[in-house]
């Protein structure tokens, strides 16, 4: 079979489940955003909670990254510091690191992998030209496949240190006034403490931006955003309006990376962005996901604090005669098993904005898709206007106190300029477009 060298294949296609019935645009894709695509759909099969979806989509879209830019050699690399074969074909490449990659993460899925990859392959075939012209196409395939695999082992060599594994004793907190505990309905212990102390990506250490922490019990703030919580919160709140349930549950439905994923399949469709900049844009993108991730982590297991649902429960022990304990409070939705502050979707959502930002612009118009909902989606006008509601959805879901929300906003900011400015640059250093580049 002969493969022909090629930067990028247009056509028409839907987003899996992202895009459903609502994102009926024509899309430009290519086989960055295909086994972005299929990564998403493995996440969701396995049924991936955001922190540990959060790593293998950064491990996936990094080697990706790493393949298709050893071979373009425009930007610094993230970690793997060869170049490709003269010649490789970077699609194949892209393909290649995507599958090794997922086949590592999900080998419950290996099936679906080897089907997509022979499809993706088989996409590229062309055998019209000479004979040698079809060798040449063949060799430059080949190529690509190998320096693929390659970056992709190294990748998954590096992060299979991180501290992912093995993971600690079960975490269960502690009784102490404001300290977290397991919540109900499964009492179950915190999720991946692991991550508390994980090696980032791009930041320098877990806490380096970890947030000043959260208000004391007896404070005015604290006060008021508890009795915001306990009010909007409730599972039967009559102040709550549909909307506003709605998309509690909504952005409740996905995790970070799908919802962010999607929106930069959207926005970049409207852009028909080269194939190395669909991989540069989904590397950071990821990357800045995983490091906010992590720094959510360091901050939840370092201030261990508690969920609203023991907090109002236990209101008349916490010294605030300003709260009212409310034994039978229930939250509209089901408390995560982790300590409240900071929150961690707010803290990743204003990561993966600030590096779309970046890209797009902060005025940009999308829509954001859940994996959870499938066909309903949720429109905005700006980036700041989705953090606004990704930070309602958790106060007005009854699982945070607006403080944790916003401190978690600024945190997640910090981590995604970060990464901005200090991974994926340019080597020449030059402000022009890599569109502009004949890949």
């Amino acid at each position: 079979m002969l493969f022909p060298l090629r930067t990028f294949h247009p056509r028409r296609c839907v987003l899996l489940a992202i895009a459903a019935a609502a994102l009926t645009a024509n899309l430009h894709a290519d086989e960055v955003t295909d086994w972005n695509q299929i990564m998403l759909q493995a996440a969701h099969t396995a049924g991936n909670g955001s922190t540990t979806a959060s790593r293998s989509a950064a491990i996936v879209e990094v080697s990706v990254f790493d393949a298709v830019n050893g071979i373009n050699c425009l930007y610094e690399p993230l970690h793997v510091t060869g170049r490709a074969p003269r010649d490789a074909s970077a699609p194949a490449a892209a393909i290649q690191a995507a599958y090794v990659s997922l086949v590592s993460l999900y080998p419950t899925q290996v099936s679906t992998f080897d089907a997509a990859r022979t499809t993706s392959l088989n996409a590229l075939q062309n055998t019209s030209g000479s004979w040698w012209e079809q060798q040449m196409r063949l060799r430059s395939i080949n190529d690509g496949v190998a320096w693929g695999q390659e970056v992709a082992n190294q990748i998954l060599a590096w992060r299979s240190t991180d501290g992912f594994t093995p993971a600690p004793a079960p975490f269960i907190g502690g009784t102490s006034v404001g300290e977290w505990r397991p919540t109900p309905p499964a009492f179950a212990p915190g999720v991946a403490p692991q991550f508390a102390y994980m090696t980032p990506w791009v930041i320098q250490y877990p806490s380096q931006f970890r947030p000043a922490g959260p208000p004391a019990l007896t404070s005015a703030r604290y006060t008021q955003d508890f009795n915001e919580t306990e009010l909007m919160g409730r599972l039967t709140s009559t102040v709550r309006t549909a909307d506003e349930t709605a998309y509690a549950q909504f952005w409740n439905g996905a995790t970070p990376i799908y919802e962010w994923n999607s929106v930069a399949l959207y926005l970049g469709s409207q852009r028909h962005m080269s194939l190395l900049k669909n991989a540069r844009l989904f590397a950071e993108l990821n990357v800045a996901i995983a490091d906010a991730t992590i720094a959510m982590w360091d901050a939840k297991y370092h201030y261990v604090a508690w969920r609203p649902i023991t907090a109002v429960t236990l209101a008349d022990t916490d010294g605030n005669l300003l709260t009212t304990p409310d034994p039978a409070w229930v939250p509209l939705i089901t408390t995560p098993a982790h300590p409240e502050y900071p929150s961690a979707h707010s803290g990743q959502s204003s990561a993966a904005a600030t590096v779309l930002a970046h890209f797009f612009g902060s005025s940009s118009s999308f829509i954001v898709a859940s994996d959870g909902q499938p066909g309903v989606v949720r429109s905005f006008s700006s980036f700041s206007s989705a953090l606004d509601e990704v930070a309602n959805a958790r106060v007005f879901g009854g699982i945070h106190f607006r403080f944790s929300t916003q401190d978690a906003q600024a945190s997640g900011t910090a981590v995604g300029k970060y990464v901005v400015e200090n991974a994926f640059q340019r080597q020449d250093r030059r402000d022009y477009d890599d569109d502009d580049i004949d890949e």
